[in-house]
């Protein structure tokens, strides 16, 4: 490691003003550091100041009203995992927050850093565009399908902090994984969310970014079923192809875990 500057604001706007008050563009807002750190470790990031977040109170907090569930972007996937009001609200998302990475991850990483570094095999982002979320920053809402860019990219701005997430009540909602077993990371992941006016699915791991297949959601806004998700094809020229997968394998994986997606959100409590 080397010499860098350490806050932790109790105060959102706090936070803010001090990351630009440093006067350093690496300056970083620090939640999970569950990507951040090991990079500094490498010191393939060097940033002069560490802004810590995850002691603002506005930002430890889920609350579910009417029909909307707003968490906090500091809540660590453990607690969103064990949630009373997210289990019964959006069963789909605990059942994801629990089996993000492994126990020391899920109770250090936060939904608000998991969106602002949108890695592009995490699981977050395909439930924050599968439910058709907001992502509430200290100055403006970003709607799920404005904010994710490309791989690392999002629509927030240097010195813009995740505050909270607002997620409509789904119908049905359910997420499956194919995991690398090293990282737990997504070879690829699908949620699934059915809304009254239609269904919504996006895929994480697969491409340069999370995405909304046109193809599986047109299939499934007809037929909410394992046997509809399972006869759509996906085109395998756009999804990444690495040591673990080829493209080709991915597109293949999409619907066949649409369908455990599905089955997944049917077999929770309506």
């Amino acid at each position: 490691m080397y010499t860098f500057d350490y806050q932790r604001p109790d105060e959102a706007k706090a936070a803010v003003a001090a990351l630009s008050a440093s006067g350093d563009a690496d300056a970083k807002f620090l939640a999970g550091g569950q990507s951040l750190l090991p990079t500094m470790r490498l010191r393939l990031a060097q940033p002069s100041a560490l802004i810590d977040v995850t002691r603002i109170a506005s930002m430890k907090t889920i609350a579910l009203d009417g029909g909307k569930l707003t968490i906090g972007g500091a809540m660590c996937h453990a607690e969103v995992a064990a949630n009373a009001d997210v289990k019964r609200a959006l069963p789909g998302l605990a059942d994801l927050a629990g089996r993000i990475g492994d126990r020391q991850v899920r109770e250090r990483g936060t939904i608000g850093g998991s969106l602002a570094n949108d890695d592009p095999a995490a699981c977050y982002p395909s439930a924050v565009l599968a439910l058709n979320a907001t992502v509430v920053t200290d100055r403006r809402r970003i709607a799920a399908d404005d904010f994710f860019i490309d791989m690392y990219q999002t629509a927030l701005e240097p010195d813009e902090l995740i505050t909270a997430v607002e997620f409509p009540l789904a119908e049905r909602a359910g997420y499956e994984k194919f995991r690398n077993p090293a990282s737990h990371f997504a070879l690829v992941g699908v949620f699934v969310a059915k809304f009254a006016d239609g269904v919504r699915v996006a895929v994480t791991g697969a491409a340069s970014s999370v995405f909304r297949p046109a193809e599986l959601e047109a299939a499934l806004s007809k037929d909410f079923s394992v046997a509809s998700a399972r006869s759509v094809t996906i085109a395998p020229d756009e999804l990444n192809g690495d040591m673990h997968a080829s493209a080709e394998y991915r597109a293949h994986l999409i619907p066949v875990l649409a369908g455990r997606a599905l089955e997944r959100a049917l077999s929770f409590a309506a």
